[in-house]
């Protein structure tokens, strides 16, 4: 019970980082390109892969905490980080062909994904 109400209280955390950085981000590029999202999502990347890494070694943490910022704070900041540090560790691990397939299958089936959630909406609400 402790670690899912970590996990929430970092997931509200990592929710309002996201408010705040995406924000300040897009305020930098004026226009239709979601820099504030490229920016929360690269990251998101960077400390989850810093995060993972230097908490299990050479600052060991207990699993609960790391649980907190990494699925918490993180996965309310971001689940591209998750998806980024899934992909690399599979890569790392010489699964090459299984992190590929990730990659594709995530970006490929998320974009279909909202094509359907938008034709769906459009078709119940008569948009």
């Amino acid at each position: 019970m402790e670690r899912y109400l970590l996990v929430a209280l970092g997931g509200g955390v990592g929710s309002v980082l996201r408010y705040a950085v995406a924000g300040w981000g897009q305020r930098l590029a004026p226009g239709t390109f979601p820099l504030g999202t490229l920016i929360v999502n690269v990251a998101g990347c960077f400390l989850i892969g810093f995060l993972n890494t230097a908490l299990v070694g050479p600052v060991p943490v207990r699993p609960e905490y790391r649980i907190a910022l990494t699925i918490g704070i993180l996965g309310g900041f971001t689940t591209f980080s998750a998806f980024g540090w899934e992909t690399f560790s599979l890569a790392n691990e010489g699964q090459t062909l299984h992190a590929a397939l990730n990659a594709m299958l995530s970006v490929g089936l998320g974009l279909v994904a909202v094509w359907a959630g938008f034709r769906l909406a459009e078709k119940c609400f008569g948009l």
